[in-house]
């Protein structure tokens, strides 16, 4: 690699890192709006119903789900996002399968919340996000890894997994600490539960308004 290209991979990498701090900064912000959101409103359900009742199970699944599928990927990930082209496991069925369970764990704090309404809003901004967020990963990628990538972006989707286009290896290398800390951020989901339970006690005995209600 030429001085130049060196020089033009660091700053690639150095951006890639802005988008990154960026993304977590409007993930935050939206988590904020949510709070926000859920603390003036209550599901159209009874609170004892079967549907809310249900709706909560799924919320549970669904969390689950992404605390799981967040530390499969990082097994694959880990250490290796800028280094090399992961086109394994997870990663041969979407090319962003991060980003897919963390859609997912956003849809189930929405479930928690005993709301069909609030899965697909918030599942819908946090898709959102990471869309563009890819969009300028991407054209890293692009520059790093060049026909390689377009030939994996050809077969692979951006997001919603490709079953029939599975494939991978039967031994991987894995950093056991990053594929912790990649479980311990997606818990960080179930923060959620008990701050919806409080949202819930403090509408019961009339600290906050119900401004609306959501299906």
């Amino acid at each position: 690699m030429t001085k130049e290209q060196t020089s033009t991979a660091v700053a690639s990498s150095a951006w890639l890192q802005d988008i990154q701090r960026k993304r977590k900064w409007v993930l935050l912000g939206l988590s904020a709006a949510t709070l926000a959101g859920l603390a003036v409103s209550a599901p159209a359900w009874p609170d004892d119903g079967i549907v809310h009742e249900g709706i909560e199970w799924v919320g549970n699944c669904l969390l689950l789900l992404c605390v799981l599928g967040r530390g499969w990927c990082t097994m694959y990930i880990g250490g290796r996002k800028k280094a090399e082209l992961v086109q394994n496991g997870p990663y041969s069925l979407s090319r962003n399968p991060l980003y897919v369970f963390s859609v997912i764990g956003c849809a189930g704090i929405g479930a928690r919340a005993g709301s069909l309404t609030a899965v697909v809003l918030l599942a819908l901004a946090c898709y959102a996000v990471f869309a563009i967020v890819v969009q300028k990963e991407e054209r890293f990628l692009s520059e790093k890894f060049g026909a390689a990538y377009d030939k994996y972006k050809n077969r692979v989707p951006r997001f919603w997994p490709r079953f029939s286009v599975w494939q991978d290896r039967e031994v991987i290398e894995t950093t056991p600490r990053l594929v912790l800390l990649s479980v311990r951020d997606a818990v960080l989901f179930y923060l959620a539960i008990p701050g919806l339970e409080i949202i819930e006690a403090l509408h019961e005995h009339g600290y906050l308004p119900v401004l609306f209600r959501l299906f």
